[in-house]
């Protein structure tokens, strides 16, 4: 895997080259758009026109070559920003560097496919059971498609280490522990520190067992004479239509089950929900190893003494399971918070060697699961997609100075970063999430909303200079009907006498800086265009940690979805010395 063989030294090259370009720029991407014409942001960082930034994005970042001018100014800049007003003198030039320095324009990332055929033997073997479940009968498509992608994968490691366990962090009501549970045969247990995603899941389990049951009789009485005389452990389920009080028995539930123990904890990290979807789609899909098909019936006359000894030792064995708290499970969803200090057979006392997964961790859950791998012994393999980097902690401020947190941060969280007290700043974390791919396609920013929230807090400096509030305006824009009506909504919400403003005054606002609503577009194009170089050194630092541990032999950065489906579509994949012929 050649895209993967790169040494820490290579690692620290990108991030030097990122952590340069984000040096120059990563002040616009922290800029606040609230504080956009309070603190006149475009005069400050800006000096060309909204228009020029605008047809620069959307027509890209190529050019047939430059004039001989503006190869001379570019002694004068660095990353197209002047290096004596530190404002933006040439779009091109940024552009082209922000491509350069996005974890693509890197060739940091390893595909999919590639990592597949890596594990030796795994992708072939995974390919054998991949057609028995279509998620999109009962997933949206994109979470169908992330849950395909990903859950063939961690089915693949767990082969590749030799385990059948799958740890699921922040696994919310179970669409990925569903799948891998039921088209991989994996024991997966879900954790997520909601009680009611866990309760929900418990339920869901209790309908699918009724199910369950209702099918195997309704797939037996549809085999014919030849079906019924094959051997039970050849036999496969069909896609035969339920009954359709079968059907809604199921209706709103997933498969899991309920292991008897849940850790009460506070709310944090969760994952999407199950939806709704017919039975008979869903329990289509189980493996045999869950739905196990009656042995064609026997007299009892007939049986030898050894048969019936055998039968009653399996019936007994059968009934303890069925007592046991959790065992024979299949999906075994926990209520629990999770941190890099959470003591794992605490939790699951049955616990093996296994895979930990994370579909969409927020913020510092994210760190967390690699904190986890890392300090693990029973942990042989990491696959992880974070989001929300808005919700990071981090451990420096500007000035470099440790902030005084209680908890391990979510960023840096490699020692290469953290010698260098590395900071990026909420604002820019939060442009971070922006999605670059849909935003060039036209699903762009809501701007409308950001214009009046921006003119709103001029209204706020003009007519309440002494306002300070721990409030927060909220979701008024959805409600209102126009800016006059929002004004007033979130002078409400913020508790302010709105009285000393009529319509009109309010109105006059709205048209004054109407004329500059360019501005604030161009700028926010300027931030989506910064987006990937934020999130890769994100990612980059968490690629750094794995290839600092010793135990760690295999590392990589894969691209796991469509980022026009998923935007966040970047794992971090990782496997322990003992687990792994791989070499990173």
């Amino acid at each position: 895997m050649k895209s993967s063989c790169r040494s820490l030294t290579e690692i620290h090259r990108w991030i030097d080259e990122v952590k340069r370009f984000l040096s120059v720029t990563l002040a616009i991407a922290n800029a606040h758009t609230v504080e956009f014409y309070t603190h006149d942001v475009w005069k400050r960082f800006i000096a060309v026109t909204p228009q020029e930034v605008l047809a620069a994005v959307s027509s890209g970042s190529e050019q047939e070559g430059e004039p001989e001018h503006k190869q001379k100014e570019h002694s004068r800049t660095t990353f197209g920003f002047c290096i004596h007003s530190n404002r933006l003198v040439d779009i091109h030039e940024l552009l082209v560097a922000a491509k350069a320095q996005s974890l693509p324009g890197l060739g940091v990332c390893v595909s999919r496919d590639e990592l597949l055929q890596s594990l030796r033997g795994s992708e072939s073997e995974c390919a054998e059971i991949a057609d028995k479940l279509e998620p999109d009968e009962f997933m949206n498509s994109k979470k169908s498609h992330e849950v395909q992608c990903m859950s063939k994968v961690v089915a693949c490691l767990a082969q590749h280490c030799g385990v059948k366990q799958v740890i699921d962090v922040g696994s919310g009501k179970g669409y990925l522990s569903s799948f891998l549970s039921l088209q991989y045969g994996l024991q997966v247990f879900g954790i997520d520190s909601s009680s009611i995603n866990t309760h929900g899941a418990q339920e869901r389990n209790r309908k699918l067992k009724k199910f369950s049951r209702a099918y195997q009789k309704h797939s037996k009485a549809a085999r014919t004479p030849a079906e019924a005389q094959s051997s039970p452990q050849t036999e496969t389920v069909e896609r035969k239509p339920g009954p359709n009080r079968d059907r809604d028995a199921l209706a709103g539930s997933g498969s899991q089950q309920d292991v008897g123990a849940s850790v009460d904890a506070p709310a944090a990290e969760t994952q999407s929900a199950l939806g709704p979807e017919a039975g008979e789609l869903f329990l289509s899909a189980l493996s045999a190893d869950v739905i196990q098909p009656p042995s064609p019936r026997v007299p009892p006359s007939q049986l030898s003494a050894e048969e019936r000894e055998r039968r009653k030792r399996e019936n007994l064995e059968k009934k303890a399971r069925s007592r046991g708290e959790g065992a024979g499970g299949v999906f075994s969803p926990l209520t629990s918070y999770v941190t890099s200090e959470t003591e794992l057979r605490d939790l699951i006392t049955e616990l093996e060697e296994a895979v930990m997964v994370g579909l969409h961790t927020c913020g510092d859950l994210a760190a967390s699961t690699l904190r986890m791998f890392v300090a693990k012994p029973e942990l042989s393999a990491v696959c992880g997609v974070g989001c929300c980097y808005h919700l990071l902690s981090e451990e420096f401020n500007p000035d470099g100075q440790e902030e005084p947190l209680q908890t391990a941060c979510g960023f840096p969280l490699s020692q290469y970063l953290r010698d260098q007290s590395c900071f990026c700043g909420r604002n820019a974390r939060m442009s971070a999430c922006l999605a670059l791919e849909r935003v060039s396609l036209g699903q762009g920013i809501q701007m409308e909303s950001l214009f009046y929230r921006a003119v709103l807090h001029v209204i706020l400096r003009d007519h309440y200079s002494s306002y300070k509030s721990e409030k927060r305006v909220g979701n008024v824009y959805s409600k209102a009907k126009s800016f006059v009506d929002y004004v007033r909504r979130a002078l409400h919400r913020l508790e302010l006498d709105d009285s000393k403003l009529c319509d009109s005054d309010i109105q006059s606002y709205h048209d004054t800086y109407e004329a500059r609503m360019d501005e604030m577009h161009a700028f926010n194009m300027l931030k989506v265009t910064l987006a990937p170089c934020i999130e890769g050194l994100i990612l980059l630092d968490r690629l750094c940690y794995l290839k600092e541990q010793e135990d760690v032999s295999f590392s990589a950065l894969v691209q796991l979805f469509d980022p026009l489906l998923s935007p966040r579509c970047y794992a971090v994949v990782g496997l322990k010395s003992h687990s792994t012929k791989l070499r990173s």
